[in-house]
């Protein structure tokens, strides 16, 4: 299927969801919320998921009373057997879906000498095995969305910038928030695993893109360390660190026909920090 765009008017609405459903993992961290808005923002029905029941009962709730479509999807995505129901029920309430981001990760702070297999398990586990499944389990209802609008459906991994380059340790200080060795590991592969689907799913005009956020620092390392936040900002390029909401244009960008001949791309949102 060919895709035309031919005036400002059609350039402009390639970025709207209206109709559309996503599922965006790990929705109520830092970065997830205003991808969360984003979604829905841009008309699309987002399922919220989220370990935490009241923090994905209060932003589904946000979204809905700013006149939003939202439903909760409360569960760990490790656990193989809730995933599957959730995906199932998104199946058989709408038997379809258009978007979606595998945001939800984790990787706790330390050091090469402080981690423990338990760490690289647990990451590997969050941001690469519970990606691929729910891929894989989403897949028949992304095919299906992917028959029904012009630029098809779409996945939207988020990496990170240490998934292409390492952490300077020289910067953290005492804020504690040493980047772990498991932490870019994992990304590493979620990057990989992104141009393996996108080639592999192209025929079924699924696209599948990562986005790699740079700095975006909780505000509790900042207070730790007064210098911490200083320290980011001189290694930056752009000389400062990004605030959340920056995701929200690279996130509708991919996820909607705006981006319908992109594909397998890893997209850094880092104000340069990987083109040094």
């Amino acid at each position: 299927m060919n895709v035309q765009h031919d005036s400002a008017r059609d350039v402009t609405s390639s970025f709207r969801l209206d109709g559309r459903v996503a599922f965006l993992s790990g929705a109520t961290g830092l970065l997830g919320r205003p991808m969360a808005k984003a979604l829905a923002g841009a008309g699309a029905h987002v399922f919220v998921n989220g370990r935490k029941a009241e923090a994905v009962r209060e932003l589904t709730n946000q979204l809905q009373q700013d006149g939003f479509k939202a439903s909760e999807a409360c569960f760990d995505v490790t656990d193989y057997s809730a995933l599957r129901e959730n995906v199932d029920r998104i199946g058989q309430k709408y038997n379809r879906l258009d978007v979606l981001v595998n945001n939800a990760s984790i990787g706790r702070a330390g050091t090469f000498e402080s981690v423990t297999p338990a760490d690289f398990d647990e990451a590997y586990q969050v941001n690469v095995v519970a990606a691929f499944n729910l891929m894989q389990c989403a897949l028949s209802l992304l095919r299906r969305a992917a028959a029904l609008t012009a630029g098809g459906a779409s996945v939207v991994n988020i990496g990170s910038m240490y998934g292409s380059v390492s952490p300077d340790g020289r910067i953290y200080g005492s804020s504690g928030a040493n980047n772990p060795p498991q932490y870019g590991a994992a990304k590493a592969a979620l990057i990989q695993m992104t141009r393996y689907a996108a080639c592999h799913f192209a025929a079924d005009r699924i696209r599948v893109n990562c986005i790699s956020p740079g700095p975006f620092p909780d505000r509790r390392y900042l207070d730790a360390d007064p210098q911490f936040h200083d320290r980011l900002r001189s290694k930056n390029p752009m000389r400062r660190t990004g605030d959340p909401a920056e995701m929200r244009g690279p996130l509708l960008f991919l996820a909607s026909d705006a981006s319908s001949y992109v594909t397998g791309i890893n997209l850094p949102v880092d104000g340069g920090w990987t083109a040094w």
